[in-house]
């Protein structure tokens, strides 16, 4: 039969909790009730005490009265009697009377007892007060301490085994409704693993809302939530560990090079993108530093603030990316963009590196390309506009500090667009192309020159000691002009107008020197070409002037200013009208009447001259069917065409499209062509002049001898007419010369089958000289003016000369 030691070591192993907080139950309640238990006995302890401390206060009350009267009336007998009553009082053992001339004492003072005193004195009341004696009465304690005693002997049996039995009850309680479900969980805890994740944990007590609620119920659902996040985590281990996978073959497929270092710069590994990219296997760079792989390059001072810059960097900001000219296994160089980034820890600390690259050779390449077509000309290979800007800031701003002066210089070719519209275009990135050379040729280092655009170059001197020495730079420049240029195996000469200005002296501003230096040029320009003119402050006026001119031209079409002159052209033998020749004229309010050589080259050059082309050739044509209602006969109308209009391919459906419009048979228009565009021997040129012949359109070379004399073209284009410059004309009665050149001008025409017109004829000795020679066709101021179209139609009118 088990002992009641070994029950409660069983009790004890099986209920460790159980064991605890009975200890604690029980300490905690046993020295709860004892200090319970002490407050009780001394508070009944105080109750006795007081107690006979009331007794003596009575006997003082009840006795002071009579023994005072015995003591007055000497009555000794009935005195002792008071006193012998009062003793035997319960716990009253003494007495002791004291009076003035003696003492009384009954009974016996007990020794090594608690004892209480009361002291009252005896006095007699008449006329005075007469103190008579003093009673001292003493009272025992010890049946008081005897009762004390008893008391806490039973109080303390009856806490203890109450103590003890609710404890016991108090246990069991935690037992059954704690205690064992926590034993429950401990089991399921320890039988708890990634295989029995699946069954949740269950205790042996009701499911109900309220044990549902409690704490055994929401400990209970910890666990099953934490055996649930186990599960979870369990197939998300599973999956990580699949992406882990995944992750791995995209960084060893990826077409990034991959470096993995550690803390101090050592690489763990290399993917094979690096290999292919660097040449270098992984095993052969394991535990190197990246930068040490150039073995050349990696004590240079470059390298090692390369990777210094990274370390710090990457330490303050997390991450650096830049360019880096690497090197292959090989040797070879190449340029790699690199981005470097730590590897953190959980606890967010460095625990390595990672370093993706990526080979930008080739968009290095068109990187430097797209830099130099950006900031060079394409065809000259010099900088363009954009750079020489950059450029002379820097010189001004070098210039400023130094207390220097700095030139700049603005170059236009003479006549490069004659020779372009002539000779073609190739012929004119040719010139273009040599005179670039010639220009740079005569440059020191520090100078630079370049193409702004078209024909126009800018030349920077800086650091010039003094501002007359631009002027032997552009000497020499003009020298180098002198010699001819070959194109299209044709020797052509070719001059630049250079103009000049200086800082400080004529601007301190980039784009203001560059204008004065452009009104310079066209200083030059005016001087007779071939010339360099320094800016002086009345040039800004007309370059002002030539700005507010092609303002002006851009909307002179549409506020209606141009007009059309008309003046007559005649058969030389009879003087009867034969044609019309539409000259332009531009009337502005602010200028005035704006003769065609002043505003049909900034025409050409701004490309205005196709709309107002457009618009010359519909109102003249117009202009021959209202005359044909007036006359009543069919009069030719002759326009004069830029070369600028030629280079458009729709220009015969422009005319085509005009003649229908306007109802004009094509026959009755003449096109008059400048003897420049004969030079252009273009297959575009030719097949627009044959379109238009093909179309009934006649053709007419005009200014025939004052530019490039290409007699062999003529015979190549579909040409009617050759008109006779005035330049000629005007001199024949004077100029034996002049007359032979007109004589052959005749001779040649009329064998070619071609028609001559001579311009300019003023005098009627002319006309003699003109029908004497066979000159088929005369026009002039000897016949007309050119007139207004109103006062033309007039002329038309009354003139005897417009004859059928």
């Amino acid at each position: 039969m088990p002992t009641l030691s070994n029950r409660f070591q069983r009790f004890r192993q099986a209920s460790p909790l159980s064991f605890r907080l009975l200890a604690w139950i029980l300490l905690f309640s046993s020295a709860f009730s004892l200090i319970a238990s002490a407050i009780q006995i001394y508070s009944d302890y105080r109750e006795d005490l007081n107690q006979i401390e009331r007794h003596l206060e009575v006997v003082e009350s009840g006795y002071a009265s009579s023994l005072s009267k015995s003591l007055w009336s000497l009555d000794s007998a009935l005195l002792r009697t008071q006193m012998e009553g009062i003793l035997s009082l319960p716990d009253i053992v003494h007495l002791r009377l004291r009076q003035p001339d003696s003492e009384l004492v009954l009974g016996d003072m007990p020794r090594n007892a608690k004892t209480r005193s009361h002291s009252f004195k005896l006095t007699h009341e008449g006329d005075q007060s007469i103190k008579l004696g003093e009673l001292t009465v003493t009272a025992d304690l010890t049946r008081l301490h005897l009762e004390l005693k008893r008391k806490v002997g039973v109080i303390l049996a009856t806490q203890f085994l109450k103590t003890f039995f609710v404890s016991i009850l108090i246990i069991w309680i935690f037992r059954h409704f704690v205690t064992r479900h926590l034993s429950d969980m401990a089991d399921y805890a320890r039988k708890l693993s990634l295989s029995t994740a699946s069954e949740p944990l269950q205790l042996q007590r009701a499911d109900t809302p309220t044990n549902r609620m409690d704490e055994l119920g929401q400990v209970t659902d910890a666990i099953n939530q934490m055996r649930e996040r186990l599960h979870e985590d369990v197939k998300r281990q599973e999956r990580d560990a699949a992406e882990i996978r995944k992750f791995s073959k995209v960084i060893e497929q990826s077409p990034s090079s991959v470096l993995i270092c550690d803390r101090q710069w050592r690489i763990e590994f290399a993917n094979h993108k690096f290999m292919q990219l660097t040449g270098y296997k992984p095993e052969s760079i394991r535990g190197r530093h990246p930068g040490s792989l150039d073995p050349s390059a990696f004590n240079s001072r470059e390298n090692q603030q390369l990777w210094q810059s990274i370390r710090l960097q990457v330490q303050r900001v997390g991450v650096w990316q830049g360019e880096v000219n690497s090197t292959r296994k090989n040797g070879e160089r190449f340029w790699e963009q690199l981005i470097v980034t730590p590897i953190k820890d959980n606890e967010g600390n460095t625990s390595g590196f990672l370093i993706l690259g990526e080979d930008i050779s080739i968009r290095k390449r068109y990187e430097q390309q797209l830099l130099r077509q950006a900031n060079y000309d394409v065809l000259t290979g010099l900088p363009n506009r954009m750079l020489a800007l950059d450029r002379l800031k820097l010189a001004l701003a070098q210039a400023q500090r130094e207390r220097s002066m700095v030139g700049v210089m603005f170059l236009d070719l003479d006549n490069f667009k004659h020779i372009n519209d002539t000779l073609g275009h190739d012929a004119g990135d040719s010139l273009l192309v040599e005179a670039a050379r010639r220009i740079s040729s005569c440059l020191r280092g520090t100078s630079t020159v370049a193409r702004l655009g078209g024909d126009e170059f800018l030349v920077i001197l800086p650091g010039l000691p003094e501002k007359e020495s631009a002027d032997q730079v552009a000497e020499r420049i003009l020298q180098t002009f002198t010699p001819p240029y070959v194109l299209n195996g044709q020797e052509v000469f070719v001059t630049t107008s250079i103009g000049i200005a200086t800082f400080p002296d004529d601007s301190k501003n980039c784009g203001t020197l560059l204008q004065h230096a452009d009104a310079a040029m066209y200083q030059a320009k005016h001087k007779g070409k071939s010339a360099f003119a320094h800016f002086t402050p009345e040039m800004t006026e007309v370059s002002q002037d030539r700005l507010q001119m092609e303002s002006r031209l851009r909307r002179a079409l549409e506020l209606r200013e141009l007009e059309l002159n008309f003046q007559p052209i005649v058969h030389t033998k009879s003087g009867h009208l034969c044609a019309v020749e539409a000259l332009l004229r531009w009337r502005n309010p602010a200028m005035g009447m704006v003769m065609p050589d002043r505003f049909i080259p900034l025409a050409e050059e701004t490309g205005l001259i196709i709309p107002i082309g457009e618009w010359v050739l519909e109102n003249a044509c117009r202009a021959a069917v209202r005359w044909k209602q007036i006359s009543g006969q069919d009069i030719a109308i002759s326009v004069n065409v830029s070369p600028r209009q030629f280079r458009d391919p729709s220009f015969p459906e422009v005319v085509m499209r005009i003649l229908a419009e306007c109802g004009l048979a094509p026959e009755l228009l003449e096109l008059e062509i400048t003897e420049r565009l004969l030079l252009d021997n273009s297959i575009e040129t030719a097949e627009i002049l044959r379109e238009l012949d093909r179309a009934g359109v006649r053709l007419s070379v005009d200014d025939f001898g004052t530019g490039y004399s290409a007699l062999s073209y003529l015979k190549s284009y579909p040409f009617d007419t050759l008109k006779i410059d005035k330049s000629f004309v005007q001199d024949v009665m004077k100029e034996p010369e002049d007359a032979s050149l007109v004589k052959a001008i005749i001779n040649m025409a009329h064998s070619l089958g071609l028609r001559v017109i001579a311009e300019g004829v003023e005098e009627e000795a002319q006309t003699h000289f003109l029908r004497q020679e066979g000159c088929d066709f005369s026009q002039g101021f000897f016949y007309s003016h050119p007139l207004p179209n109103q006062d033309f139609e007039e002329w038309l009118r009354t003139n005897e000369r417009v004859q059928a």
